[in-house]
Protein backbone atom coordinates (compact mmCIF):
# COMPACT_ATOMS: atom_id res chain seq x y z
CA UNK A 1 0.00 0.00 0.00
CA UNK A 2 1.13 3.53 -0.75
CA UNK A 3 1.62 6.24 1.83
CA UNK A 4 -1.64 7.86 0.70
CA UNK A 5 -3.83 4.77 0.96
CA UNK A 6 -2.31 3.94 4.36
CA UNK A 7 -2.93 7.44 5.68
CA UNK A 8 -5.37 8.30 8.45
CA UNK A 9 -7.46 10.65 6.30
CA UNK A 10 -7.79 8.11 3.48
CA UNK A 11 -8.82 5.27 5.80
CA UNK A 12 -11.38 7.52 7.50
CA UNK A 13 -12.95 8.26 4.12
CA UNK A 14 -13.03 4.55 3.26
CA UNK A 15 -14.92 3.76 6.45
CA UNK A 16 -17.27 6.67 5.93
CA UNK A 17 -17.97 5.60 2.35
CA UNK A 18 -19.22 2.19 3.52
CA UNK A 19 -22.01 3.93 5.41
CA UNK A 20 -22.96 6.85 3.22
CA UNK A 21 -22.79 5.00 -0.12
CA UNK A 22 -26.06 3.24 0.75
CA UNK A 23 -27.93 6.50 1.41
CA UNK A 24 -30.19 8.19 -1.13
CA UNK A 25 -29.86 11.90 -1.86
CA UNK A 26 -33.65 12.09 -2.09
CA UNK A 27 -33.83 11.12 1.60
CA UNK A 28 -31.04 13.53 2.49
CA UNK A 29 -32.99 16.45 0.98
CA UNK A 30 -36.15 15.35 2.80
CA UNK A 31 -34.34 15.35 6.15
CA UNK A 32 -32.26 18.52 5.57
CA UNK A 33 -34.45 21.52 4.63
CA UNK A 34 -31.38 23.78 4.48
CA UNK A 35 -29.21 21.41 2.44
CA UNK A 36 -29.05 23.83 -0.50
CA UNK A 37 -27.86 26.70 1.72
CA UNK A 38 -25.38 24.41 3.47
CA UNK A 39 -23.74 23.10 0.30
CA UNK A 40 -23.54 26.12 -1.98
CA UNK A 41 -21.33 29.18 -2.27
CA UNK A 42 -20.58 32.12 -4.54
CA UNK A 43 -17.26 33.59 -5.63
CA UNK A 44 -16.08 35.81 -8.49
CA UNK A 45 -19.59 36.05 -9.92
CA UNK A 46 -19.95 32.25 -10.06
CA UNK A 47 -22.53 30.39 -8.00
CA UNK A 48 -21.88 26.72 -7.14
CA UNK A 49 -24.58 24.41 -5.82
CA UNK A 50 -22.99 21.11 -4.77
CA UNK A 51 -25.90 19.93 -2.62
CA UNK A 52 -26.86 17.23 -5.17
CA UNK A 53 -23.84 15.14 -4.20
CA UNK A 54 -23.66 11.99 -2.12
CA UNK A 55 -22.18 13.84 0.81
CA UNK A 56 -22.90 14.95 4.34
CA UNK A 57 -21.22 17.52 6.54
CA UNK A 58 -19.04 14.70 7.82
CA UNK A 59 -18.03 13.78 4.26
CA UNK A 60 -16.83 17.30 3.63
CA UNK A 61 -14.95 17.45 6.97
CA UNK A 62 -13.12 14.24 6.07
CA UNK A 63 -12.32 15.54 2.58
CA UNK A 64 -10.92 18.76 4.05
CA UNK A 65 -8.79 16.59 6.36
CA UNK A 66 -7.47 14.82 3.26
CA UNK A 67 -6.59 18.16 1.67
CA UNK A 68 -4.80 19.28 4.82
CA UNK A 69 -2.93 15.99 5.04
CA UNK A 70 -1.80 16.49 1.41
CA UNK A 71 -0.64 20.04 2.25
CA UNK A 72 -2.76 21.53 -0.54
CA UNK A 73 -2.43 25.02 0.93
CA UNK A 74 1.35 24.78 1.16
CA UNK A 75 1.67 23.50 -2.43
CA UNK A 76 -0.68 26.23 -3.59
CA UNK A 77 1.56 28.87 -2.01
CA UNK A 78 4.63 27.31 -3.61
CA UNK A 79 3.00 27.60 -7.03
CA UNK A 80 2.01 31.24 -6.57
CA UNK A 81 5.46 32.08 -5.21
CA UNK A 82 7.26 30.74 -8.28
CA UNK A 83 8.86 27.67 -6.71
CA UNK A 84 9.78 24.93 -9.18
CA UNK A 85 7.00 22.52 -8.36
CA UNK A 86 7.27 20.98 -11.85
CA UNK A 87 10.26 19.06 -10.57
CA UNK A 88 10.72 16.65 -13.52
CA UNK A 89 11.44 19.64 -15.78
CA UNK A 90 12.87 21.87 -13.03
CA UNK A 91 10.37 24.61 -13.83
CA UNK A 92 8.11 26.98 -11.98
CA UNK A 93 4.38 26.84 -12.73
CA UNK A 94 3.31 30.44 -13.20
CA UNK A 95 0.36 30.78 -15.55
CA UNK A 96 -1.05 32.79 -12.63
CA UNK A 97 1.68 35.41 -13.22
CA UNK A 98 0.34 36.01 -16.72
CA UNK A 99 -2.92 37.32 -15.27
CA UNK A 100 -1.52 38.94 -12.12
CA UNK A 101 -3.41 42.25 -12.14
CA UNK A 102 -1.84 43.44 -8.89
CA UNK A 103 1.55 45.04 -8.38
CA UNK A 104 2.74 42.00 -6.43
CA UNK A 105 6.17 40.86 -7.68
CA UNK A 106 6.50 37.21 -8.67
CA UNK A 107 10.03 35.86 -8.49
CA UNK A 108 11.66 33.09 -10.52
CA UNK A 109 15.36 32.43 -9.89
CA UNK A 110 15.59 35.73 -8.04
CA UNK A 111 14.06 37.78 -10.88
CA UNK A 112 10.67 39.45 -10.89
CA UNK A 113 8.92 38.14 -14.03
CA UNK A 114 6.18 40.76 -14.03
CA UNK A 115 8.04 43.43 -16.07
CA UNK A 116 8.51 40.89 -18.90
CA UNK A 117 4.87 39.81 -18.68
CA UNK A 118 3.71 43.42 -18.89
CA UNK A 119 6.03 44.12 -21.84
CA UNK A 120 4.55 41.24 -23.86
CA UNK A 121 1.02 42.37 -22.99
CA UNK A 122 1.87 45.88 -24.20
CA UNK A 123 3.22 44.39 -27.44
CA UNK A 124 0.02 42.35 -27.86
CA UNK A 125 -2.10 45.45 -27.25
CA UNK A 126 -0.25 47.51 -29.85
CA UNK A 127 -0.41 44.74 -32.43
CA UNK A 128 -4.05 43.75 -31.89
CA UNK A 129 -5.15 47.39 -32.03
CA UNK A 130 -3.30 47.90 -35.31
CA UNK A 131 -5.02 44.88 -36.88
CA UNK A 132 -8.49 45.83 -35.65
CA UNK A 133 -8.14 49.47 -36.70
CA UNK A 134 -6.96 48.57 -40.21
CA UNK A 135 -3.65 50.35 -39.66
CA UNK A 136 -1.79 47.07 -40.30
CA UNK A 137 -2.02 46.33 -44.00
CA UNK A 138 -0.83 43.52 -46.23
CA UNK A 139 1.42 43.49 -49.26
CA UNK A 140 -1.26 45.09 -51.45
CA UNK A 141 -2.20 47.75 -48.90
CA UNK A 142 -5.42 46.09 -47.79
CA UNK A 143 -6.43 45.59 -44.13
CA UNK A 144 -6.63 42.12 -42.61
CA UNK A 145 -10.03 40.39 -42.60
CA UNK A 146 -8.95 36.87 -41.58
CA UNK A 147 -6.63 35.63 -38.83
CA UNK A 148 -5.32 32.04 -39.01
CA UNK A 149 -3.77 30.62 -35.84
CA UNK A 150 -1.50 27.67 -36.61
CA UNK A 151 -0.60 25.67 -33.50
CA UNK A 152 -1.44 22.44 -31.74
CA UNK A 153 -2.38 21.30 -28.23
CA UNK A 154 -2.47 24.24 -25.85
CA UNK A 155 -1.48 26.58 -28.66
CA UNK A 156 -4.78 25.73 -30.34
CA UNK A 157 -7.37 24.42 -27.87
CA UNK A 158 -7.38 27.44 -25.56
CA UNK A 159 -7.70 30.13 -28.25
CA UNK A 160 -10.33 28.05 -30.09
CA UNK A 161 -12.43 27.62 -26.95
CA UNK A 162 -12.22 31.27 -25.89
CA UNK A 163 -12.91 32.78 -29.32
CA UNK A 164 -15.95 30.52 -29.70
CA UNK A 165 -17.16 31.36 -26.18
CA UNK A 166 -16.75 35.10 -26.70
CA UNK A 167 -18.07 35.46 -30.26
CA UNK A 168 -20.50 38.20 -29.19
CA UNK A 169 -17.48 40.39 -28.42
CA UNK A 170 -15.78 39.91 -31.81
CA UNK A 171 -15.13 42.74 -34.23
CA UNK A 172 -17.68 42.58 -37.09
CA UNK A 173 -16.04 41.63 -40.36
CA UNK A 174 -13.01 40.04 -38.71
CA UNK A 175 -12.85 36.24 -38.88
CA UNK A 176 -10.57 33.89 -36.96
CA UNK A 177 -9.57 30.37 -38.03
CA UNK A 178 -7.55 27.63 -36.35
CA UNK A 179 -5.40 24.97 -37.97
CA UNK A 180 -3.89 22.29 -35.75
CA UNK A 181 -4.08 18.85 -37.34
CA UNK A 182 -1.14 17.82 -39.52
CA UNK A 183 -3.76 16.18 -41.74
CA UNK A 184 -3.52 18.44 -44.79
CA UNK A 185 -7.30 18.55 -45.03
CA UNK A 186 -7.46 20.88 -42.02
CA UNK A 187 -5.26 23.48 -43.71
CA UNK A 188 -6.70 22.96 -47.20
CA UNK A 189 -10.30 23.47 -46.09
CA UNK A 190 -9.32 26.61 -44.18
CA UNK A 191 -7.36 28.16 -47.04
CA UNK A 192 -10.26 27.64 -49.48
CA UNK A 193 -12.10 30.42 -47.65
CA UNK A 194 -9.27 32.97 -47.66
CA UNK A 195 -7.73 35.72 -49.74
CA UNK A 196 -3.92 35.92 -49.35
CA UNK A 197 -4.06 39.72 -49.58
CA UNK A 198 -6.16 40.02 -46.40
CA UNK A 199 -4.99 37.03 -44.34
CA UNK A 200 -2.66 37.11 -41.36
CA UNK A 201 -1.07 33.90 -40.04
CA UNK A 202 -0.10 33.50 -36.39
CA UNK A 203 2.44 30.66 -35.99
CA UNK A 204 2.36 29.40 -32.41
CA UNK A 205 5.34 27.25 -31.44
CA UNK A 206 7.59 27.92 -28.47
CA UNK A 207 10.61 26.23 -30.07
CA UNK A 208 9.51 26.83 -33.66
CA UNK A 209 10.30 23.17 -34.30
CA UNK A 210 6.97 21.45 -33.50
CA UNK A 211 6.47 19.05 -36.43
CA UNK A 212 2.73 19.49 -36.95
CA UNK A 213 2.81 23.27 -36.57
CA UNK A 214 5.83 23.83 -38.80
CA UNK A 215 4.48 21.48 -41.49
CA UNK A 216 1.26 23.50 -41.61
CA UNK A 217 3.16 26.79 -41.44
CA UNK A 218 5.43 25.88 -44.38
CA UNK A 219 2.42 24.87 -46.49
CA UNK A 220 0.63 28.11 -45.58
CA UNK A 221 3.77 30.02 -46.54
CA UNK A 222 3.90 28.28 -49.94
CA UNK A 223 0.20 29.02 -50.52
CA UNK A 224 0.75 32.67 -49.66
CA UNK A 225 3.84 33.07 -51.85
CA UNK A 226 2.02 31.52 -54.79
CA UNK A 227 0.04 34.77 -54.83
CA UNK A 228 2.42 37.31 -53.29
CA UNK A 229 5.50 36.09 -55.25
CA UNK A 230 7.78 38.19 -53.04
CA UNK A 231 9.26 36.67 -49.85
CA UNK A 232 9.53 40.16 -48.34
CA UNK A 233 5.72 40.13 -48.13
CA UNK A 234 5.86 37.34 -45.52
CA UNK A 235 6.72 39.92 -42.85
CA UNK A 236 3.34 41.60 -43.43
CA UNK A 237 1.30 38.39 -43.23
CA UNK A 238 3.05 36.13 -40.69
CA UNK A 239 3.83 36.66 -37.00
CA UNK A 240 5.28 34.20 -34.47
CA UNK A 241 4.53 33.20 -30.89
CA UNK A 242 7.90 31.74 -30.01
CA UNK A 243 11.22 32.09 -28.24
CA UNK A 244 13.42 30.88 -31.12
CA UNK A 245 14.35 34.14 -32.88
CA UNK A 246 16.81 32.41 -35.24
CA UNK A 247 14.25 30.01 -36.71
CA UNK A 248 11.56 32.69 -36.78
CA UNK A 249 13.83 34.97 -38.86
CA UNK A 250 14.81 32.04 -41.10
CA UNK A 251 11.13 31.49 -41.87
CA UNK A 252 10.88 35.11 -43.02
CA UNK A 253 9.07 36.62 -40.05
CA UNK A 254 10.33 39.97 -38.74
CA UNK A 255 11.50 39.26 -35.17
CA UNK A 256 9.83 42.55 -34.16
CA UNK A 257 6.64 40.58 -34.69
CA UNK A 258 7.69 37.70 -32.44
CA UNK A 259 5.79 37.45 -29.18
CA UNK A 260 7.63 35.78 -26.32
CA UNK A 261 6.50 33.43 -23.59
CA UNK A 262 8.45 31.42 -21.05
CA UNK A 263 9.23 27.85 -20.01
CA UNK A 264 7.18 28.32 -16.82
CA UNK A 265 4.07 28.56 -19.02
CA UNK A 266 2.70 25.08 -19.67
CA UNK A 267 1.03 24.60 -23.05
CA UNK A 268 -2.39 23.79 -21.60
CA UNK A 269 -2.19 26.91 -19.42
CA UNK A 270 -0.91 29.23 -22.14
CA UNK A 271 -3.99 31.05 -23.47
CA UNK A 272 -3.21 33.80 -20.93
CA UNK A 273 0.18 34.40 -22.60
CA UNK A 274 1.15 35.50 -26.12
CA UNK A 275 -0.61 32.31 -27.25
CA UNK A 276 -3.77 34.34 -26.66
CA UNK A 277 -2.85 36.82 -29.42
CA UNK A 278 -5.61 35.51 -31.70
CA UNK A 279 -8.06 36.07 -28.82
CA UNK A 280 -6.89 39.65 -28.30
CA UNK A 281 -7.17 40.44 -32.00
CA UNK A 282 -10.62 38.86 -32.31
CA UNK A 283 -12.36 40.27 -29.21
CA UNK A 284 -10.18 43.34 -28.62
CA UNK A 285 -7.40 43.83 -26.10
CA UNK A 286 -9.71 45.46 -23.54
CA UNK A 287 -11.81 42.30 -23.48
CA UNK A 288 -8.67 40.16 -23.32
CA UNK A 289 -7.69 42.12 -20.22
CA UNK A 290 -11.15 41.42 -18.78
CA UNK A 291 -10.48 37.71 -19.35
CA UNK A 292 -7.22 38.06 -17.42
CA UNK A 293 -8.95 39.99 -14.65
CA UNK A 294 -11.59 37.32 -14.20
CA UNK A 295 -8.91 34.67 -13.88
CA UNK A 296 -6.98 36.85 -11.41
CA UNK A 297 -10.08 37.20 -9.23
CA UNK A 298 -10.41 33.41 -9.08
CA UNK A 299 -6.67 33.12 -8.38
CA UNK A 300 -7.08 35.43 -5.40
CA UNK A 301 -10.10 33.47 -4.19
CA UNK A 302 -8.19 30.19 -4.48
CA UNK A 303 -5.09 31.72 -2.86
CA UNK A 304 -6.82 33.24 0.15
CA UNK A 305 -10.15 31.52 0.88
CA UNK A 306 -10.21 28.82 3.59
CA UNK A 307 -10.61 25.27 2.31
CA UNK A 308 -14.22 25.11 3.50
CA UNK A 309 -15.17 28.16 1.38
CA UNK A 310 -12.82 27.58 -1.53
CA UNK A 311 -14.62 26.75 -4.78
CA UNK A 312 -11.76 25.00 -6.66
CA UNK A 313 -10.85 23.04 -3.52
CA UNK A 314 -14.43 21.83 -3.04
CA UNK A 315 -14.76 20.79 -6.69
CA UNK A 316 -11.40 19.04 -6.60
CA UNK A 317 -12.20 17.11 -3.43
CA UNK A 318 -15.61 16.03 -4.73
CA UNK A 319 -13.82 14.66 -7.79
CA UNK A 320 -11.46 12.68 -5.57
CA UNK A 321 -14.45 11.39 -3.57
CA UNK A 322 -16.11 9.85 -6.63
CA UNK A 323 -12.94 8.79 -8.42
CA UNK A 324 -11.29 7.01 -5.54
CA UNK A 325 -14.13 5.90 -3.28
CA UNK A 326 -17.06 5.31 -5.65
CA UNK A 327 -14.93 4.06 -8.55
CA UNK A 328 -16.16 6.66 -11.05
CA UNK A 329 -13.91 6.60 -14.11
CA UNK A 330 -15.25 9.62 -16.00
CA UNK A 331 -16.51 13.13 -15.34
CA UNK A 332 -18.88 15.02 -17.64
CA UNK A 333 -18.81 18.78 -18.24
CA UNK A 334 -22.18 19.87 -19.62
CA UNK A 335 -22.49 23.57 -20.51
CA UNK A 336 -25.99 24.87 -21.24
CA UNK A 337 -24.61 27.58 -23.48
CA UNK A 338 -23.87 26.97 -27.16
CA UNK A 339 -21.00 29.46 -27.07
CA UNK A 340 -19.25 27.09 -24.62
CA UNK A 341 -19.40 24.10 -26.96
CA UNK A 342 -15.58 23.72 -26.93
CA UNK A 343 -15.27 24.08 -23.14
CA UNK A 344 -15.40 20.29 -22.41
CA UNK A 345 -12.83 19.59 -25.13
CA UNK A 346 -10.53 22.25 -23.71
CA UNK A 347 -10.59 20.61 -20.30
CA UNK A 348 -10.10 17.16 -21.78
CA UNK A 349 -6.55 18.34 -22.33
CA UNK A 350 -6.42 20.49 -19.21
CA UNK A 351 -7.37 17.63 -16.92
CA UNK A 352 -6.24 14.47 -18.71
CA UNK A 353 -2.81 15.76 -19.73
CA UNK A 354 -2.28 17.11 -16.22
CA UNK A 355 -3.47 14.20 -14.08
CA UNK A 356 -3.17 11.24 -16.45
CA UNK A 357 -0.19 9.86 -14.48
CA UNK A 358 0.44 6.58 -12.66
CA UNK A 359 3.74 7.52 -11.00
CA UNK A 360 3.75 9.65 -7.85
CA UNK A 361 6.15 12.38 -6.84
CA UNK A 362 8.21 9.73 -5.04
CA UNK A 363 8.82 7.92 -8.35
CA UNK A 364 6.73 4.91 -7.35
CA UNK A 365 3.65 3.55 -9.10
CA UNK A 366 0.47 4.57 -7.30
CA UNK A 367 -2.09 2.03 -6.07
CA UNK A 368 -5.16 4.22 -6.63
CA UNK A 369 -6.81 5.80 -9.64
CA UNK A 370 -5.82 9.31 -10.68
CA UNK A 371 -7.22 11.54 -13.42
CA UNK A 372 -10.71 10.74 -14.78
CA UNK A 373 -11.76 10.73 -18.42
CA UNK A 374 -13.25 14.18 -19.13
CA UNK A 375 -15.96 14.54 -21.74
CA UNK A 376 -19.16 16.39 -22.54
CA UNK A 377 -21.28 18.32 -25.01
CA UNK A 378 -23.62 21.29 -24.69
CA UNK A 379 -27.15 20.80 -23.38
CA UNK A 380 -29.72 20.17 -24.69
CA UNK A 381 -27.91 18.28 -27.47
CA UNK A 382 -26.39 15.89 -24.96
CA UNK A 383 -29.82 15.07 -23.55
CA UNK A 384 -30.74 13.55 -26.91
CA UNK A 385 -27.44 11.71 -27.23
CA UNK A 386 -25.77 10.26 -24.13
CA UNK A 387 -27.78 11.33 -21.06
CA UNK A 388 -29.59 7.98 -21.21
CA UNK A 389 -26.40 6.30 -19.95
CA UNK A 390 -25.97 8.88 -17.19
CA UNK A 391 -29.55 8.34 -16.01
CA UNK A 392 -29.96 4.57 -16.30
CA UNK A 393 -26.59 3.13 -17.23
CA UNK A 394 -24.44 0.94 -15.01
CA UNK A 395 -21.68 3.54 -14.65
CA UNK A 396 -21.61 6.32 -12.09
CA UNK A 397 -20.83 9.56 -13.95
CA UNK A 398 -20.51 12.71 -11.85
CA UNK A 399 -21.35 15.77 -13.93
CA UNK A 400 -20.96 19.55 -13.86
CA UNK A 401 -23.94 21.44 -15.28
CA UNK A 402 -23.01 25.01 -16.30
CA UNK A 403 -25.45 27.75 -17.32
CA UNK A 404 -25.76 31.54 -17.65
CA UNK A 405 -28.75 33.29 -16.11
CA UNK A 406 -28.94 35.65 -19.09
CA UNK A 407 -28.46 34.81 -22.75
CA UNK A 408 -26.24 36.79 -25.10
CA UNK A 409 -29.05 36.66 -27.63
CA UNK A 410 -32.37 37.82 -26.14
CA UNK A 411 -33.52 38.80 -29.62
CA UNK A 412 -33.09 37.34 -33.08
CA UNK A 413 -31.46 40.22 -34.87
CA UNK A 414 -31.59 40.38 -38.67
CA UNK A 415 -28.46 41.09 -40.65
CA UNK A 416 -27.48 44.70 -41.09
CA UNK A 417 -28.05 44.21 -44.81
CA UNK A 418 -30.71 42.35 -46.78
CA UNK A 419 -29.56 41.02 -50.14
CA UNK A 420 -32.02 41.14 -53.02
CA UNK A 421 -31.67 40.10 -56.63
CA UNK A 422 -32.96 42.67 -59.11
CA UNK A 423 -34.85 41.89 -62.32
CA UNK A 424 -31.68 41.91 -64.37
CA UNK A 425 -30.05 39.40 -62.03
CA UNK A 426 -27.68 41.85 -60.35
CA UNK A 427 -27.25 41.97 -56.60
CA UNK A 428 -28.35 45.00 -54.60
CA UNK A 429 -28.09 45.65 -50.91
CA UNK A 430 -30.66 47.43 -48.75
CA UNK A 431 -29.70 48.47 -45.23
CA UNK A 432 -32.21 47.60 -42.53
CA UNK A 433 -33.37 50.58 -40.52
CA UNK A 434 -34.44 48.48 -37.53
CA UNK A 435 -32.38 45.96 -35.63
CA UNK A 436 -35.01 45.28 -32.98
CA UNK A 437 -35.58 41.70 -34.13
CA UNK A 438 -37.80 38.92 -32.86
CA UNK A 439 -37.75 38.04 -29.16
CA UNK A 440 -35.76 34.90 -28.27
CA UNK A 441 -36.48 34.95 -24.55
CA UNK A 442 -38.50 31.74 -24.68
CA UNK A 443 -35.49 29.84 -26.03
CA UNK A 444 -33.41 30.57 -22.94
CA UNK A 445 -36.29 29.81 -20.61
CA UNK A 446 -36.74 26.41 -22.24
CA UNK A 447 -32.99 25.81 -22.09
CA UNK A 448 -32.84 26.56 -18.36
CA UNK A 449 -35.94 24.48 -17.62
CA UNK A 450 -33.96 21.53 -18.99
CA UNK A 451 -30.88 22.55 -16.99
CA UNK A 452 -32.82 22.50 -13.72
CA UNK A 453 -34.81 19.39 -14.62
CA UNK A 454 -31.82 17.23 -15.46
CA UNK A 455 -30.04 17.68 -12.14
CA UNK A 456 -33.31 17.11 -10.27
CA UNK A 457 -34.01 13.95 -12.27
CA UNK A 458 -30.49 12.61 -11.75
CA UNK A 459 -30.77 13.20 -8.01
CA UNK A 460 -34.35 12.00 -7.42
CA UNK A 461 -34.78 9.31 -10.03
CA UNK A 462 -38.18 7.60 -10.17
CA UNK A 463 -39.19 4.83 -7.78
CA UNK A 464 -41.15 1.73 -8.78
CA UNK A 465 -44.15 3.07 -6.88
CA UNK A 466 -44.03 6.40 -8.73
CA UNK A 467 -43.58 4.68 -12.07
CA UNK A 468 -46.50 2.32 -11.40
CA UNK A 469 -48.82 5.17 -10.43
CA UNK A 470 -47.75 7.12 -13.49
CA UNK A 471 -48.48 4.15 -15.77
CA UNK A 472 -51.85 3.52 -14.14
CA UNK A 473 -52.80 7.18 -14.52
CA UNK A 474 -51.82 7.09 -18.16
CA UNK A 475 -53.84 3.90 -18.63
CA UNK A 476 -56.91 5.47 -17.08
CA UNK A 477 -56.53 8.46 -19.37
CA UNK A 478 -56.22 6.15 -22.36
CA UNK A 479 -59.42 4.31 -21.41
CA UNK A 480 -61.34 7.53 -20.89
CA UNK A 481 -60.32 8.87 -24.29
CA UNK A 482 -60.23 5.50 -26.14
CA UNK A 483 -56.57 5.99 -26.95
CA UNK A 484 -53.66 3.58 -26.84
CA UNK A 485 -51.32 5.30 -24.40
CA UNK A 486 -48.22 3.18 -24.89
CA UNK A 487 -47.46 0.79 -27.70
CA UNK A 488 -45.59 -1.53 -25.33
CA UNK A 489 -48.56 -1.78 -22.95
CA UNK A 490 -51.39 -2.37 -25.35
CA UNK A 491 -54.81 -0.77 -25.16
CA UNK A 492 -56.13 0.04 -21.71
CA UNK A 493 -52.92 -0.41 -19.70
CA UNK A 494 -53.71 -3.69 -17.94
CA UNK A 495 -51.85 -4.59 -14.73
CA UNK A 496 -49.97 -7.40 -16.47
CA UNK A 497 -48.69 -4.96 -19.05
CA UNK A 498 -47.72 -2.48 -16.34
CA UNK A 499 -45.79 -5.15 -14.45
CA UNK A 500 -43.89 -6.05 -17.61
CA UNK A 501 -42.94 -2.47 -18.45
CA UNK A 502 -42.36 -1.23 -14.90
CA UNK A 503 -38.63 -2.13 -14.49
CA UNK A 504 -37.79 -0.11 -17.62
CA UNK A 505 -39.54 2.98 -16.28
CA UNK A 506 -37.67 3.05 -12.95
CA UNK A 507 -34.74 5.43 -12.45
CA UNK A 508 -32.40 4.69 -9.55
CA UNK A 509 -31.41 8.35 -9.21
CA UNK A 510 -28.71 9.20 -6.67
CA UNK A 511 -26.49 10.42 -9.53
CA UNK A 512 -24.22 13.28 -8.39
CA UNK A 513 -24.11 16.68 -10.07
CA UNK A 514 -22.73 20.16 -9.49
CA UNK A 515 -24.71 23.15 -10.77
CA UNK A 516 -22.60 26.16 -11.77
CA UNK A 517 -24.37 29.41 -12.67
CA UNK A 518 -23.36 32.97 -13.50
CA UNK A 519 -25.09 36.11 -14.70
CA UNK A 520 -23.80 36.15 -18.28
CA UNK A 521 -20.90 34.69 -20.22
CA UNK A 522 -18.65 37.76 -20.32
CA UNK A 523 -14.87 37.75 -20.79
CA UNK A 524 -14.41 38.29 -17.04
CA UNK A 525 -16.75 35.44 -16.12
CA UNK A 526 -15.11 33.08 -18.60
CA UNK A 527 -11.70 33.93 -17.14
CA UNK A 528 -12.94 33.02 -13.66
CA UNK A 529 -14.49 29.76 -14.89
CA UNK A 530 -11.32 28.62 -16.63
CA UNK A 531 -9.14 29.46 -13.61
CA UNK A 532 -11.59 27.64 -11.33
CA UNK A 533 -11.15 24.41 -13.30
CA UNK A 534 -7.38 24.88 -13.53
CA UNK A 535 -7.14 25.09 -9.75
CA UNK A 536 -9.52 22.16 -9.29
CA UNK A 537 -7.11 20.05 -11.37
CA UNK A 538 -4.19 21.33 -9.28
CA UNK A 539 -5.90 20.31 -6.03
CA UNK A 540 -6.52 16.79 -7.29
CA UNK A 541 -2.93 16.40 -8.48
CA UNK A 542 -1.63 17.40 -5.06
CA UNK A 543 -3.94 14.95 -3.27
CA UNK A 544 -2.85 12.17 -5.65
CA UNK A 545 0.84 13.13 -5.10
CA UNK A 546 1.53 13.42 -8.85
CA UNK A 547 3.18 16.12 -10.94
CA UNK A 548 0.31 17.74 -12.85
CA UNK A 549 2.63 19.91 -14.96
CA UNK A 550 4.68 17.57 -17.14
CA UNK A 551 3.45 15.38 -19.99
CA UNK A 552 6.14 12.83 -20.78
CA UNK A 553 3.53 10.42 -22.11
CA UNK A 554 3.03 12.72 -25.10
CA UNK A 555 6.69 12.48 -26.06
CA UNK A 556 7.01 8.75 -26.80
CA UNK A 557 4.69 8.85 -29.79
CA UNK A 558 6.56 11.87 -31.17
CA UNK A 559 9.89 10.05 -30.91
CA UNK A 560 8.59 6.97 -32.69
CA UNK A 561 6.91 9.04 -35.42
CA UNK A 562 10.26 10.68 -36.21
CA UNK A 563 11.82 7.23 -36.64
CA UNK A 564 8.98 5.98 -38.84
CA UNK A 565 8.75 9.01 -41.16
CA UNK A 566 11.92 8.25 -43.18
CA UNK A 567 10.82 4.61 -43.46
CA UNK A 568 7.61 5.73 -45.16
CA UNK A 569 9.59 7.67 -47.76
CA UNK A 570 11.95 4.79 -48.65
CA UNK A 571 10.97 2.05 -51.14
CA UNK A 572 12.00 -0.87 -48.97
CA UNK A 573 10.12 -3.40 -46.86
CA UNK A 574 10.18 -2.35 -43.21
CA UNK A 575 11.20 -4.94 -40.58
CA UNK A 576 12.48 -2.83 -37.69
CA UNK A 577 9.33 -2.90 -35.53
CA UNK A 578 6.97 -5.48 -34.06
CA UNK A 579 5.07 -7.64 -36.56
CA UNK A 580 1.90 -5.54 -36.34
CA UNK A 581 3.62 -2.18 -36.93
CA UNK A 582 5.79 -3.66 -39.70
CA UNK A 583 2.70 -5.17 -41.33
CA UNK A 584 0.71 -1.92 -41.17
CA UNK A 585 3.56 0.18 -42.58
CA UNK A 586 4.20 -2.27 -45.40
CA UNK A 587 0.48 -2.56 -46.18
CA UNK A 588 0.28 1.22 -46.45
CA UNK A 589 3.36 1.42 -48.69
CA UNK A 590 2.16 -1.34 -51.01
CA UNK A 591 -1.28 0.22 -51.50
CA UNK A 592 -0.50 3.91 -51.84
CA UNK A 593 -0.63 5.46 -55.29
Amino acid sequence: MSKLTKSKAWKALQEHHKKISKKQMREMFAKEPKRFEKFSLEACGIFLDYSKNRISEKTMRLLYDLAKQANVESWRDKMFNGEKINFTENRAVLHTALRNRSNRPIMVDGKDVMPDVKAVLAHMKEFSNSIRSGEWTGYTGRAMTDIVNIGIGGSDLGPVMVTEALKPYAKPGLRVHFVSNVDGTHLAETLKQLNPETTLFIIASKTFTTQETLTNAESARAWFLNSAKDEAAIAKHFVALSTNAKEVAKFGIDTKNMFEFWDWVGGRYSLWSAIGLSIAVYIGFENFEELLSGAFEMDEHFRTAPLEKNMPVILGLLGVWYNNFFGAQTHAILPYDQYMHRFPAYFQQGDMESNGKYVGRDGKEVDYTTGPVIWGEPGTNGQHAFYQLIHQGTKLIPADFIAPIETQNPRLRPSAFVRRTTADGSDSGRRLDSLSGQALGEHHTILLSNFFAQTEALMKGKTAKEAREELRAAGMLARSTSRVFDRSLGAGGKEADIKKLLPHKVFAGNRPTNSIMFKKLTPRTLGSLIAMYEHKIFVQGIVWTINSFDQWGVELGKQLAKAILPELKADVVVSTHDSSTNGLINYFKSHRS
